[in-house]
């Protein structure tokens, strides 16, 4: 063992380590809490954890998905949890205003915004910051926010844009790998995440599928990419909000293809139970009972009733059995079972579908 250390001090790198020592660029050493327990354990494996807090995670969809509300949301719960903390917000879009953030309930004086045009100049100035960040050792804790990657042009073509040029910039897809390359091993080690926006589109063949834009940069670097699409929904004739579907299309800490529901509401932002019933009569906690759900206190409530006052049915006895749950449901290493036999997603999404009806 003394061996081992004489050879990582040789090196003169000081994140090299003995992995029982612990990682220090990769370790997962804290979440974020994403306002949603559903979301936590989609990304996390557990209901009480959520996003990585030195990876990069890729939120992904066509225009309108909540993308931006979902990453605006996950600063809230940032800086609400970590009173000491600050978002850097680099922004491509020109669609954060002040009164976005303050109406959001967000703390407008700990969130900076950069507006950045170019490929290059997110690149410069992120590392520029990071770098100042671990060289104070600040015990400030940071969260970068990139929104978004599908919106980011390159110098070149600026420039061709300006002499009247019609070429495509082929080079921008190397850029962006180039970019997340740099940036990956900096945020682990300084323990800073990145929740990255980008767009999805039809990629056309034989069977129509999501791919997500700008090259292959970000899927190599991401630890989790998650794909959003939406439906509204409806109290009565009102619109209230959108039902996300959220789709782990990659992930390094939790099962691949995963699918979770979390509701968006125009009012609150991401509704921090909604989801867990499904998953709590999936795996016993409550039971189906016809059109009810039977509690374990023996009393039965339509599912909506439950849905619209979690609090009193989801009690810290059942949400810490619901934590163990989602580790089953989502953690590696865990095969999904239901009375001793594997129950596919497909299945279960038609009895979720039966649940919330009532």
């Amino acid at each position: 063992m003394s061996y081992l250390k004489s050879l990582i001090k040789t090196t003169g790198n000081e994140f090299a380590s003995i992995v029982e020592d612990g990682v220090q660029a990769a370790d997962v050493s804290g979440y974020i809490d994403t306002g949603s327990y559903i979301f936590n354990a989609l990304l996390s494996g557990s209901i009480y954890d959520g996003l990585p807090n030195n990876k990069i995670t890729a939120l992904a969809g066509e225009s309108a998905t909540g993308k931006t509300f979902f990453a605006l949301g996950m600063c809230k719960q940032f800086l609400n949890d970590n009173p000491d903390s600050a978002v850097i917000y680099f922004e491509s879009e020109s669609a954060i205003t002040k009164d976005m953030i303050e109406e959001r309930g967000i703390d407008s004086s700990r969130i900076v915004i950069v507006p950045v045009t170019t490929v290059q100049e997110f690149r410069t100035q992120s590392i520029k910051i990071l770098d100042q960040y671990t060289k104070d050792k600040s015990d400030m804790k940071m969260c970068f926010v990139l929104d978004s990657l599908g919106m980011l042009s390159t110098t070149k073509e600026i420039d061709d844009t300006a002499s009247g040029a019609e070429t495509k910039d082929m080079t921008r897809a190397q850029l962006v790998k180039g970019t997340f390359r740099v940036l990956t091993l900096k945020l682990g080690r300084a323990g800073v995440p990145l929740i990255v926006t980008n767009h999805t589109y039809d990629e056309m063949g034989l069977f129509a599928k999501k791919v997500m834009g700008g090259g292959s940069g970000l899927k190599y670097a991401a630890s989790s990419i998650i794909f959003l699409s939406k439906k509204k929904e409806k109290d009565g004739k009102d619109v209230i909000g959108n039902i996300v579907h959220c789709k782990n299309e990659k992930s390094r800490l939790t099962i691949e293809n995963k699918m979770v529901d979390v509701m968006l509401s125009y009012e609150t932002g991401l509704d921090r139970y909604y989801g867990l019933l499904e998953l709590a009569v999936k795996y016993g906690i409550f039971k189906q009972s016809s059109t009810r759900i039977e509690l374990p206190d023996g009393t039965t409530q339509f599912g909506k009733t439950i849905n619209n006052n979690p609090e009193k049915y989801f009690t810290e006895e059942v949400l810490l059995q619901l934590d163990e749950a989602s580790k089953k449901e989502f953690k590696y290493g865990n095969t999904i079972r239901t009375n001793d036999t594997e129950e596919s997603d497909s299945e279960w999404s038609i009895y979720k579908k039966d649940l919330t009806l009532h």
